[in-house]
């Protein structure tokens, strides 16, 4: 009976980390698409919106993102189509939602803490980068027709925004085992208690 309850322990555990995971991945991804779309407005001049019109492109026709950056270059740094956009941040917060429940199974193993789990995070972060960049937005790209804006969304963006903004996602992540202090270490003279 025992047995029973400490497995059903194990996967509430894994549930909550998972949970938290990904609520704490919804608010890294806005806070990343910030960093993006301040970004996008000032040093790229393309558009504060264009990100998000850039994330839309995956599954919709460029033609917002085009819009957008034109407008961005022409002095309209605000100009805006709504649907594209709420689709592109909706597009965006699921997918930070995804990652950050991985990264909740990966701090429930305990290995994540204190200054290690910030670490780990920025880690993580860039790691997902990686995978972004060379494995799931070229198959995006393919299967759903995005074409170049989309398989080649880092390059588009600029390789050291688009590797800040996933730092900054790995960091917002990783202020969870941040929290967490690291284990004291065990001395072999507590034991004998001297």
């Amino acid at each position: 009976m025992d047995t029973t309850h400490t497995a059903s322990t194990s996967t509430s555990v894994s549930w909550h980390h998972i949970r938290v995971g990904a609520l704490l991945g919804v608010a890294a991804a806005l806070v990343m698409g910030m960093f993006a779309m301040i970004a996008s407005a000032t040093y790229h001049d393309t558009g504060f919106f264009t990100p998000l019109h850039h994330i839309a492109s995956a599954v919709i026709e460029p033609t917002a993102m085009m819009r957008s950056m034109e407008a961005g270059m022409a002095g309209d740094t605000f100009a805006i189509s709504v649907g594209p956009a709420l689709l592109g941040l909706t597009l965006h917060l699921v997918t930070g939602a995804f990652w950050g429940a991985i990264f909740g199974l990966i701090v429930s193993t305990g290995w994540l803490r204190g200054v290690s789990g910030l670490i780990g995070g920025i880690v993580y972060g860039l790691a997902v980068m990686l995978v972004m960049a060379f494995l799931a937005l070229p198959v995006i790209a393919a299967a759903f027709g995005g074409g170049e804006p989309v398989s080649d969304m880092p390059r588009l963006a600029g390789w050291g925004t688009f590797t800040v903004e996933h730092a900054i996602y790995g960091g917002v992540l990783g202020l969870w085992p941040l929290r967490r202090p690291e284990p004291e270490p065990r001395h072999s003279d507590d034991a004998s208690g001297t």
